[in-house]
């Protein structure tokens, strides 16, 4: 008697448990959430840095697990007289209605327009828009 006929084998796909438009929604709601940060220190006139697990080689030849610090982008620019606050979906804008961003008056309110695009994106509005960004990046990738 062999070993493998002890066990139970079957053939089996493992089907996905996860909707992909909900983890779509949940990767730009982390990612605007990061951008709240950057926009209050910004605000306090500091820079936003996260620390990041990186591999790096020690002087042994080693490697060895390290935290490093890196600058997070701000997605958010003067210009008008005012701050354009855009929303992205990797390094793509997303087109919110008519354009790619939204204007404020001042750098205090970034963190408002950022938090009404969290709201958009928990609720489904946004849900075409990262669509079509990830068709377009699909299609460039083919």
């Amino acid at each position: 008697m062999s070993v493998l006929s002890k066990l139970t084998v079957k053939s089996v796909t493992r089907a996905s448990k996860q909707d992909p438009v909900q983890l779509r929604r949940r990767k730009l709601v982390a990612a605007i959430e990061e951008q709240v940060n950057v926009a209050a220190t910004a605000v306090n006139g500091e820079t936003y840095e996260v620390t990041r697990k990186t591999w790096i080689k020690n002087e042994q030849g080693e490697k060895v697990l390290v935290d490093k610090l890196r600058k997070v982008r701000p997605w958010f620019f003067e210009q008008d007289g005012g701050w354009y606050v855009l929303c992205k979906y990797g390094n793509k804008a997303l087109t919110i209605g008519n354009g790619n961003a939204v204007f404020v008056k001042t750098l205090k309110d970034i963190a408002v327009a950022l938090n009404t695009l969290k709201a958009a994106t928990e609720a489904g509005e946004l849900d075409e828009a990262i669509g079509t960004v990830v068709t377009k990046r699909s299609k460039s990738r083919s």
